[in-house]
């Protein structure tokens, strides 16, 4: 009887496990073709030379929140200027330097990077990749393309209606890969999602330019680096002002960017409670769980520019940290002087390194560029039925 039961039991693990597998290729089909599957066994790895590069030269990481409010904003002497800050989260976030982004040399840098970017599936078809290298591809490219068209808008400060609107850049068919027509929200919510099966961490991933937004990175995303770098964004964000805030009237405010994202979150107030608790950490842990109610309505739509969207003059209209400290700047170059004689910007040879590095199968070393010209080559000839079984790998599997 007792080995009957056993037989049982072991044929409805069994069932299940196939109806999971099932579920998972149902919503593998929801993908746009070219984007679907992956190589599991893959060793094919995407250089990002360029991307840490930029990156490198341009954000500021601006460190833990300390949960501090900004200082009141003062005037100067000689001025009636004052700002207007958000001073619960005007400290808050890693920076990009925006401002020297100003030339179309420089800008075209930037374009030049989307672009080898959004052409390498056309060479690489993505399913000969892990998915580890499918989500970091996507996250670098998704993240680039924002970079681009926030350069492309600045000094604009208040950026809203730039990325939470009908016309937000994240709904434009900006991107061709592979020959589907992509906008933003494309790829999150069409591919990310289905093929990632709706990870919350991924949107930790997804810059959107604003300070009330998950942060930006110093490096590129890597197969090796993404799910930590994921965590680390996730932590950074739930454990700052801009992230959750707990303040009178036993409500837990959260980021309006959860709201935003709420399909992440089917029952969202316990869903995304849950969720935040395993981030939080002290007593804004017991505050979450005491809180009467959360409410989602923490924002801060400022772009995440080093100076604040403040011009120098001959004083400076910003007094408060939110600014990131006018003591960086150079009267010189108006460069912040962690990047005089550091960065490729300052030695202007930015544009000329760059544009060495972007080509497509320059992301690949001379051995991966023969086995993708030998796949590509088996997929004409037998289209849609190849198999990747040359591209073993010897490192042990990546855990989540």
């Amino acid at each position: 009887m007792r080995s009957l039961l056993q037989t049982k039991k072991a044929v409805l693990l069994l069932l299940a496990a196939a109806l999971s597998l099932s579920s998972a290729h149902a919503d593998e089909s929801k993908i746009p073709e070219p984007f679907r599957g992956d190589n599991p066994s893959s060793s094919l790895t995407i250089s990002y030379d360029d991307v840490n590069q930029l990156l490198r030269a341009t954000v500021m990481n601006v460190g833990m929140s300390k949960r501090a409010k900004a200082k009141k904003s003062e005037a100067q002497i000689g001025s009636r200027i004052k700002m207007n800050v958000k001073r619960l989260t005007a400290d808050e976030g890693n920076r990009f330097f925006f401002e020297t982004f100003d030339s179309d040399e420089k800008k075209a840098v930037v374009t030049k990077i989307r672009k080898s970017l959004e052409s390498l599936p056309n060479d690489a078809p993505l399913k000969n990749f892990s998915k580890h290298e499918q989500l970091a591809y996507w996250l670098n490219l998704y993240n680039i393309t924002v970079l681009e068209q926030l350069i492309a808008i600045y000094p604009e400060k208040d950026i809203e209606d730039y990325i939470d609107s009908r016309k937000s850049i994240l709904s434009k068919k900006l991107l061709n890969v592979a020959g589907v027509s992509l906008s933003l929200n494309d790829i999150q919510h069409k591919i990310l999602m289905p093929k990632f099966d709706n990870d919350v961490r991924i949107l930790y991933g997804l810059y959107q330019g604003y300070i009330g937004g998950p942060n930006i990175r110093r490096q590129a995303y890597t197969s090796d680096n993404v799910y930590k770098n994921l965590e680390d964004n996730a932590y950074e964000f739930v454990n700052s002002n801009r992230g959750t805030y707990f303040g009178r009237k036993d409500i837990f405010r959260i980021s309006t960017y959860y709201e935003r994202n709420e399909d992440y979150f089917p029952n969202f107030k316990k869903d995304v409670s849950d969720h935040i608790y395993k981030y939080l950490i002290g007593s804004m842990r017991y505050n979450l769980e005491r809180a009467d109610k959360v409410r989602s309505n923490i924002s801060n739509w400022n772009i995440t520019d080093l100076y604040g969207s403040v011009r120098k003059t001959s004083t400076s209209a910003a007094t408060n940290e939110a600014a990131l400290m006018d003591a960086g700047a150079s009267s010189d170059t108006g460069r912040p002087d962690f990047l005089q004689g550091s960065g490729v910007f300052a030695h202007g040879a930015f544009t000329d390194t760059m544009q060495s590095m972007v080509q497509s199968y320059g992301r690949f070393s001379p051995e991966e560029v023969a086995k993708l010209q030998a796949l590509n080559e088996k997929r004409l000839i037998d289209p849609g039925n190849v198999k990747v079984t040359d591209l073993e790998s010897d490192e042990p599997e990546d855990k989540d």
